[in-house]
């Protein structure tokens, strides 16, 4: 299974990981240079690293989020986040194009609900996901 992950981390990587990697990190350049937004600098930080090899991961809400994350995750939408949800969708629809990208477009469309609302969240490992509950 980790040989699977891998070649899909890189299959991805090439294809639309590096490029949406770099736009989360931009929004969080930008939310870093405007100081009072430094938590959103770090979520998004967190999330270029979780773009860039998303295999053999995913996300989970975590158990002590509460409505700062909620009102967090409003500020989130409307600054970076439909931005961020606009290039996952614009690159679904190139990888779409293509029989081997539908796999990646369906991936991409998945990180959709994590890129408007990433506070609140935690990353974790497949295998890890269900270690919580």
């Amino acid at each position: 299974m980790k040989l699977i992950n891998f070649v899909l981390n890189v299959i991805w990587l090439v294809f639309c990981g590096l490029w949406m990697a770099l736009a989360y990190v931009v929004a969080g350049i930008i939310c870093a240079i405007l100081i009072i937004t430094i938590p959103w600098a770090i979520a998004s930080f967190r999330l270029a690293m979780y773009v860039l090899w998303p295999f053999g991961r995913t996300t989970r809400v975590r158990d002590d989020a509460g409505a700062a994350s909620c009102a967090g995750n409003v500020v989130w939408l409307i600054f970076a986040g439909w931005w961020l949800a606009i290039g996952h969708i614009a690159t679904s629809i190139a990888l779409a194009v293509t029989i081997i990208g539908i796999p990646f477009a369906w991936a991409n469309l998945k990180l959709i609900p994590v890129s408007l609302m990433p506070l609140g969240r935690e990353i974790v490992s497949t295998e890890d996901r269900f270690a919580g509950w």
